[in-house]
């Protein structure tokens, strides 16, 4: 029938193309006076009217069932099929309405009828990859079967139908699945099956979703249960706690990284997969761990990395990936603020005890916080390292000025770094009485500074500084490197065989916040370089000390630690006096442009700005607001009192 329906329509068409030429005159001036329909218009409209109207139905149940049989595996004639569609095209006479109505809107129905069936036997008895293969392959099909004989208008009516049945209607179902979902891919990750997931789902409105939410989920799931590990290991070996919280960052950055190359290579960077990354990690990268919040476990991290002997097996090029990393984690964390101020106290150690591994790594991790953070957030710390450079030309002139006056030599090498106080993390100093020694260098650097700046004052912070002491024990000479407060009471015995705890903060001018601390580390530590009585691991104010002429080394040259004070309190503290500042400017800000702004439209304006370096608190703002009220910076509208004025 279709062949005898298409051999009748090519010899209509024939026809009436001849019969057009013959009548061309009549055609051209006849008709065309007349308004009167084109002689081709009446002889396809002849064809319609008296064969077409007969026929269409059949025809178009024909090309259905042939196109069932295809979609089954058997072979069919395509260009039967397309000389068939094109008569439902052609007697339309530039319209779709035949073509549509008549074949269409049944083929397509048709479809859906068709893949409904193959979807519920596959959901039933398929894995979701093997479900996915399938679907894919169907899909390719059916835009086939429109570049084969189909219109190319019914391409995206034809995937929209193939799509809602085989991927909308199961995609719960299928998403789910036990043992083969996506929980499963990722786990075991199957990067082909993702890849496709994606392919298939993408083209799906809002298809992504439940994927991106379920991504999201898993990779909270691994993270979060990373921390854990992380926090059970560090409670079970307290000594070891810094130890796992430098695992754990590795860990996440491992876990960074693999998911990154997910989203890249299998979602293909789509947005809606960042988002759910980005949200996953924020989540478990905001954890505690052991007391330590995640600003302070990266900012120690980094320290690691960064201070000698700290990363002596890894090569530049992955010291420079590992901080690229750092720095992408750092994004997720919410107190970047309270990093940097970690970063800067350690930073500061490092630069001030000639710890830093490598300058240009220093400089690098600064240029890369400056570009994800702004340059607010490192001004300090380049500050620091500009510093340091500027206090050893300042060094080298003053051991220029000791070789061009002899007489001013204190008989001790004496090297001061001059530092900038707004640069540096504040620290505490203590007017503490200097060995005579100490003194005299310390008074002729301040006559050599002095001449060349007349306008500056030198602050001593005599807590940061070394001194290299040269101790003669019975068996030998050992030199100790300790800290200035060490070297201040070790000093002290030089004129006195034994002295008491009173006696030696009387002389030292030492508080009890700091003097058990240091006699601590100089008779109960691992050098016992004072000897204490009564021989217990505590110092009490009952102690006296004496210098323990016995004390032996094979080391010619020590180091005699001192237990590091616990500056996260403080840190903490800083951070919080500075966040106030932070809220009062941005309020200000806001204030002075806008002039009036109701309340909540002001905190959430504050919220806004101040979240890129921390997540501010309501009540905080509120707080800033009355006291900014109370300074005369704004004022409550006499009418609305939840309308505020800014006040010039």
């Amino acid at each position: 029938m279709l062949r005898e329906l298409v051999k009748r329509w090519a010899n209509h068409k024939i026809m009436v193309r001849w019969l057009s030429r013959f009548f061309h005159y009549l055609d051209r001036y006849f008709i065309a006076r007349r308004s009167l329909p084109p002689l081709n218009e009446v002889g396809l409209t002849c064809f319609r009217d008296l064969v077409y109207q007969e026929v269409n139905s059949k025809a178009k149940d024909a090309v259905l069932d042939v196109i069932s049989k295809e979609r089954d595996g058997e072979q069919i004639d395509r260009a039967l099929l397309k000389n068939v569609l094109d008569i439902f095209v052609e007697i339309g006479m530039s319209q779709m309405d035949h073509y549509e109505d008549d074949f269409e809107a049944h083929m397509l129905q048709g479809t859906s009828a068709y893949y409904s069936v193959k979807a519920a036997n596959w959901i039933r008895e398929d894995s979701c990859p093997d479900y996915m293969i399938k679907a894919e392959e169907c899909l390719k099909r059916e835009r086939e079967r429109v570049s084969h004989y189909l219109h190319s208008s019914s391409e995206t009516k034809l995937v929209e139908k193939v799509q809602h049945e085989l991927l909308v209607v199961h995609a719960n179902q299928l998403l789910e699945k036990e043992h083969s979902g996506v929980h499963s891919l990722l786990r075991d990750d199957k990067l082909d099956d993702l890849s496709r997931m994606f392919r298939l789902y993408h083209k799906v409105p809002h298809g992504l979703e439940p994927v991106s939410n379920v991504f999201k989920q898993h990779i909270t799931a691994e993270g979060t249960a990373l921390v854990q590990q992380a926090e059970d290991a560090a409670s079970s070996q307290a000594a070891n706690g810094g130890v796992q919280e430098q695992v754990l960052i590795r860990k996440i950055i491992e876990l960074h990284d693999k998911y990154m190359t997910y989203v890249t290579d299998c979602f293909q960077n789509h947005t809606l997969f960042h988002k759910a990354m980005k949200e996953a990690f924020e989540i478990f990268c905001n954890r505690t761990v052991a007391g330590s919040s995640s600003a302070e476990q990266l900012a120690t991290f980094c320290d690691t990395i960064l201070r000698k002997g700290g990363s002596e097996k890894l090569s530049d090029e992955a010291i420079e990936e590992t901080l690229e990393n750092v720095v992408k984690l750092l994004a997720y964390i919410s107190d970047k603020d309270l990093f940097a101020e970690f970063y800067r106290k350690k930073l500061a150690r490092r630069l001030l005890f000639d710890r830093s591994a490598n300058d240009e790594h220093e400089r690098s991790i600064l240029s890369k916080l400056k570009q994800q953070c702004g340059g607010q957030f490192t001004s300090k710390m380049e500050g620091m390292v500009t510093d340091l450079q500027l206090a050893k030309e300042h060094q080298s002139s003053f051991d220029e000025y000791l070789g061009n006056n002899p007489t001013t030599h204190t008989g001790i090498d004496l090297q001061v770094s001059v530092l900038t106080t707004g640069y540096w993390p504040s620290y505490k100093s203590s007017d503490i009485n200097l060995p005579a020694e100490m003194a005299r260098g310390v008074e002729v650097f301040k006559e050599f500074y002095d001449n060349k700046n007349k306008h500056r004052k030198l602050t001593w912070i005599y807590s940061l500084g070394s001194c290299h002491i040269n101790a003669r024990f019975d068996q030998k000479p050992i030199e100790l490197v300790v800290t200035t407060y060490q070297a201040c009471l070790l000093m002290l015995f030089n004129t006195s065989d034994k002295l008491g705890y009173p006696e030696i903060m009387t002389q030292s001018n030492l508080s009890d916040d700091d003097l058990p601390r240091l006699l601590h580390s100089l008779s109960c530590g691992k050098y016992k370089i004072l000897s204490k009585e009564p021989n217990t691991k505590t110092v009490t104010q009952n102690d006296s000390f004496e210098f323990n002429r016995k004390f032996n080394d094979r080391m010619r040259r020590i180091k005699v630690p001192l237990p590091l004070v616990d500056e996260r309190k403080k840190v903490v503290e800083d951070v919080h006096k500075d966040r106030r500042y932070a809220i009062d400017a941005a309020i200000v800000r806001i204030m002075k442009s806008r002039k009036v702004l109701g309340h909540q439209q002001l905190v959430m304006e504050c919220v806004e700005q101040l979240t890129r370096m921390f997540k501010p608190d309501i009540k905080a703002i509120k707080k800033r607001i009355e006291d900014l009220i109370s300074r005369d910076y704004l004022e409550r509208d006499k009418e609305n009192p939840n309308m505020f004025r800014y006040l010039a």
